[in-house]
């Protein structure tokens, strides 16, 4: 397994992939690691909270190489020859096919970063004590993932050709987006009447 200094310096580096998208996921995967510990902490917490994250973080991690492969084959076909009327039409075809993976993928891991936000509400009610920061800062990190799988979702809208597709994941998004904001408010005002 590449270790997170490993994957920062690939981050880092002159190479497109891993990108926003892949960095999303990892952030995401950072809030359900903090959800899995306070679940395993917190003696209030629901018994099946730490194992809904650790399957959340798993799955985040595997969407991090999706966004990746995803974005990987938009820089293959951006790369394609196009010549000739033949190479352009099997270049398009190509860029339309990665487009919507590079949509999908980013789509995919905005809705695990949501249930990752699902699993931080049942936690808001529960008299968490000095836990209660980890419960904010989980909240605020699924949230970004959100927010940026969001950017990447509509970047790649931008260069796709597929309206119905478009409307489709957009609508989505937007759900995605209203549900988790929602979420994160009532983080924030929870953290603030604790003070």
């Amino acid at each position: 397994m590449e270790s997170l200094d490993s994957y920062l310096q690939n981050l880092a580096s002159g190479d497109p992939v891993p990108g926003g998208g892949s960095a999303a996921s990892v952030i995401g995967a950072i809030a359900a690691a903090l959800v899995a510990m306070v679940g395993r902490i917190a003696a209030c917490a629901p018994a099946d909270l730490s194992q809904q994250a650790d399957e959340l973080r798993a799955q985040l991690m595997e969407a991090r190489g999706c966004d990746e492969q995803a974005y990987a084959a938009v820089v293959a076909a951006q790369a394609l020859p196009k010549a000739d009327d033949s190479q352009r039409m099997a270049r398009r075809v190509a860029l339309d096919t990665a487009l919507k993976g590079a949509a999908q993928a980013p789509l995919a891991a905005a809705k695990l970063a949501l249930g990752v936000l699902e699993l931080v509400e049942r936690l808001l009610d529960l008299s968490m004590g000095a836990l209660v920061s980890d419960v904010a800062c989980a909240a605020e990190f699924a949230y970004a993932a959100v927010t940026a799988c969001g950017y990447n979702v509509r970047i790649n809208h931008r260069y796709m050709r597929d309206e119905t597709l478009i409307r489709e994941q957009a609508a989505e998004l937007v759900r995605i987006e209203g549900r988790s904001a929602e979420i994160l408010l009532r983080a924030r005002r929870a953290v603030a009447s604790r003070r």
